[in-house]
């Protein structure tokens, strides 16, 4: 075989994660957009909020920062991180 199962497994799991948080994100969106306040809402769109703080690269040609970067995690971001996972298992 001409490719690496563990480092097509590896690449598979990382665009399942990253594809996962974006269709999450556009769960809790369209939550937060047409389900009125109640219980259910405030349970799908509580988050839990962790921060990598400001990367500062200076060289000697340009200097440049980027960040902070922030993840969301929440109950609707796992969601779309199990669809994305069972929809690339069965069809990759």
């Amino acid at each position: 075989m001409l490719v690496d199962n563990r480092w097509r497994s590896a690449v598979r799991l990382s665009w399942s994660v990253l594809l996962g948080f974006f269709l999450g994100g556009l769960f809790t969106k369209l939550t937060v957009t047409f389900l009125p306040d109640s219980a259910a809402r405030s349970f799908l769109t509580a988050s839990v909020d962790m921060s990598f703080g400001p990367l500062s690269m200076d060289l000697v040609v340009f200097a440049f920062t980027a960040g902070p970067l922030v993840i969301n995690l929440n109950v609707l971001t796992l969601v779309g991180v199990f669809l994305v996972a069972l929809i690339a298992r069965s069809w990759i």
